[in-house]
């Protein structure tokens, strides 16, 4: 099994542009299942996941070439609604196909999802709202048996709490109903706002009339479009803070900064330089690393998915901080690699009390999911000498060329086996 040895410490310098989005590809390769016609996506990362969703549309009956980050999907032959569970175990982006079946063909069958081992994920959310659209379901050894035997019906729906997936989810799935749905209490990440410009474009009827409410009128007929992908919020965050700890220069490319003030303001916070231009960021990292309290929310607040990052800056600090998540409950499952390295942080329920002033000592590593991988990757970059990180397979599932990204800004780091 492959593992990564990483070299410190070494301050980054240099220019990193950032990959597509995998959060956004997932639901727009998903969505595209609604349509026969031929859909050109670009600036897809090439990830793990965005290869198992296009893998997952393949065994559905899509027909796709995928080549230099470019994707043609043809789904005028697509008839199958079975989603096995050999597909969608790795991933829970493969719940995002039961919306946009049922939509097209009334049934479907779909296994519930896996993904990292961050906590419930429940789709019981996704399926509550589904059922408002004239969904009857199941869940048996494992599946999801969905139908809608009158069709998709618009409908009224407020979501029990904000929930990323199930927005995408109902969003897909309204857009092929009959008649209109509002949609209450929405996620707004941008990737959503993504998605919702991928349909529009479609030729789908999606308006946004207040601040976390959609209102969609289903439409029958679609376009023939070509698509290009934003950027990966959380891989331009994960370099900020990589800037930031090894008191790096890094200039970050092929951004939107606008989409990202909430990250920039608290790296401000914590003492870096940042300079922000049209579609990019300089930012030079500061000796002196000031504490902080961070809150994991939904969009616009922290992102959950750069907290195990975050955590690894602050142990930098002058002082102690709090981080405390509220997104998942599973999610300090990188803490005790982080001790091992001498990082003496201490957890009380969904808070991480991150005492400052930590030195790193080189250590061997186990990743347990994709973002606590990179916090590895980070805390190695700041410790004197070699540490080693197992199962990076959790990285390859969202981080595009990652170590090649790092070693063109100087870090020491390599894939052995």
């Amino acid at each position: 099994m492959q593992k990564l040895e990483v070299f410190g410490v070494n301050k980054l310098k240099g220019t990193i542009r950032i990959s597509g989005s995998k959060n956004a590809s997932l639901p727009i390769l998903a969505a595209t299942l609604l349509t026969s016609k031929k859909i050109h996506l670009k600036n897809l990362p090439k990830v793990k996941d965005i290869q198992t969703m296009i893998n997952l549309l393949q065994s559905l009956g899509s027909l796709t070439k995928f080549k230099n980050k470019e994707l043609i999907i043809d789904n005028h032959k697509q008839n199958k609604k079975f989603a096995s569970y050999r597909l969608v175990k790795t991933m829970r982006a493969g719940i995002l196909v039961l919306g946009p079946l049922l939509a097209k063909f009334g049934n479907a069958k779909v296994s519930l999802p896996g993904g990292c081992a961050i906590g419930t994920r429940p789709v019981d959310i996704h399926l509550k709202s589904l059922s408002k659209l004239g969904v009857k379901y199941k869940i048996f050894q494992g599946y999801v048996h969905a139908s809608a035997p009158k069709g998709l019906i618009g409908s009224k729906i407020r979501f029990s709490k904000i929930s990323v997936g199930a927005t995408e989810n109902l969003i897909i799935a309204a857009s092929f109903a009959k008649g209109t749905t509002i949609l209450n209490n929405c996620a707004i990440e941008p990737e959503i706002k993504d998605l919702v410009k991928f349909l529009s474009k479609l030729g789908c009827n999606i308006q946004w009339t207040a601040k976390r409410t959609l209102k969609i009128i289903g439409v029958k007929k679609t376009n023939k479009i070509t698509y290009s992908v934003m950027f990966d919020r959380i891989e331009a965050g994960t370099y900020l803070i990589a800037a930031a700890l090894t008191e790096g220069n890094l200039k970050i490319k092929k951004i939107v900064p606008d989409v990202i003030k909430t990250e920039i303001k608290i790296l401000k916070k914590i003492g870096a330089k940042i300079t922000v231009k049209k579609d990019e960021i300089q930012i030079v990292g500061n000796r002196k690393i000031k504490n902080t309290n961070i809150i994991t929310a939904p969009y616009p607040g922290f992102p959950t998915d750069l907290q195990a990052q975050i955590m690894v800056l602050l142990c930098k600090a002058n002082k102690r901080s709090l981080i405390k998540e509220n997104i998942f409950e599973n999610r300090f499952m990188h803490v005790s690699e982080l001790n091992r390295m001498g990082a003496q942080i201490s957890i009380s329920g969904n808070k991480a009390l991150v005492p400052g002033n930590i030195k790193f000592a080189p250590a061997e590593l186990m990743a347990t999911d994709l973002r606590a991988s990179v916090s590895l990757i980070l805390a190695a970059l700041s410790a004197k000498g070699k540490s080693i990180i197992n199962r990076i397979y959790h990285l390859d599932r969202g981080y595009e060329d990652i170590e090649k990204k790092l070693k063109k800004v100087g870090a020491k780091i390599k894939r052995v086996n």
